[in-house]
């Protein structure tokens, strides 16, 4: 009949789904660690839709952390597994994205208008969606199983009082970004500290020092068109401010996992992957970028290091300004190189 036939969804609806996300973290001034930790449970959502309904796509069940049995929703017959794993990805975004309700529900509302004129049936969509809904809500269990929503239950950060230490950076002089994300429990890790690296060179007031040598060095580099290119390329601070006269204005703009997920999106696209298989990809991102977070968050707040903009202040030049604003954290670990080299080397891997 009519009514029972499935037309196939384009792989593209998974980019779309992640683009819309991202406008909502960029809208919400998501930070980056939190940013990768909506994404994964996201892509979770659709990726067991089609691990449910498709035998070479296996579920995470045993894979992940803690990760349960999904089960299949009774008494729905009529679905689109495509559609209901796009659904069960929008669904999860819109209860973990603190606005995702209203402009995920518009497009999730967009979404299915269109799925109607390309031939969807009514009682497809209605199967796919009641689908999606019962995936979405097993996938925010486990999220909510995570304790990262018990952290705002936790004392205040405070900077430490010791030399070398990281401290609040102009302009906005803002507290520190998530210092217990190594609190929240990994997917794959088994604790934040699995890998730990090399220690940063130590701090030193010395003018011989490695570090002094160091801290001279970023001073007195002079950077040229190329790489004032690159650097703006990857320039992923959620929210950077400008002065303007008696102003200050905040510049919104994409973090570095939402960086990572459109660039995995062209990707897909352009190797001419399938919707399944650009899901099982996007999951594997994603989940490489929040694990990434979190062992390079472990560090940051262990070694405490202080940025360049404070210390060469401090004992180089007072006017000094590096070309990027400073991210509102500790500098070592490089929180785009660790997660950087993640999802390069997932996707080099598919």
């Amino acid at each position: 009949k009519p009514e029972d036939q499935v037309p196939e969804l384009a792989a593209s609806a998974v980019g779309k789904v992640i683009g819309e996300m991202t406008e909502v973290m960029i809208h919400d001034v998501t930070n980056p660690p939190l940013g990768a930790r909506f994404y994964s449970y996201a892509c979770l959502a659709g990726y067991e839709v089609m691990a449910l309904n498709e035998p070479a796509y296996p579920s995470m069940h045993g894979v992940l952390n803690g990760f349960p049995k999904i089960e299949k929703p009774e008494q729905v017959n009529m679905y689109s597994p495509q559609v209901a794993a796009t659904l069960a990805m929008l669904e999860t975004a819109q209860k973990m994205q603190p606005s995702g309700k209203v402009s995920l529900a518009a497009y999730q509302a967009r979404f299915l208008a269109s799925l109607k004129t390309v031939g969807f049936s009514e009682p497809i969509l209605t199967g796919s969606q009641t689908y999606g809904l019962a995936i979405s809500k097993q996938i925010l269990k486990y999220a909510k199983a995570d304790k990262y929503n018990i952290i705002s239950t936790f004392p205040r950060y405070e900077p430490k009082k010791v030399k070398g230490s990281w401290y609040p950076t102009p302009p906005g002089y803002f507290p520190p970004v998530e210092p217990y994300f190594n609190t929240v429990r990994p997917f794959t890790l088994d604790s934040a500290s699995q890998f730990k690296p090399a220690p940063p060179i130590p701090y030193s007031e010395e003018k011989g020092s490695a570090f002094f040598k160091l801290m001279q060095a970023n001073h007195d580099v002079a950077l040229d068109l190329e790489e004032r290119t690159i650097a703006a390329f990857w320039d992923c601070n959620p929210f950077a401010l400008e002065n303007k006269g008696h102003l200050m204005v905040g510049m919104k703009k994409i973090s570095p996992g939402a960086h990572w997920m459109g660039i995995t999106n062209i990707a897909c696209l352009k190797a001419g992957k399938d919707f399944a298989q650009t899901l099982k990809i996007s999951t594997s991102v994603a989940i490489g970028l929040m694990d990434g977070f979190m062992t390079c968050w472990d560090e940051k707040y262990k070694s405490n290091r202080i940025r360049p903009e404070t210390v060469i202040r401090m004992h180089l030049d007072p006017h000094w300004k590096p070309f990027l604003q400073t991210p509102p954290f500790p500098e070592y670990l490089s929180g785009h190189s660790v997660v950087s080299s993640a999802a390069a080397t997932i996707l080099t891997h598919y």
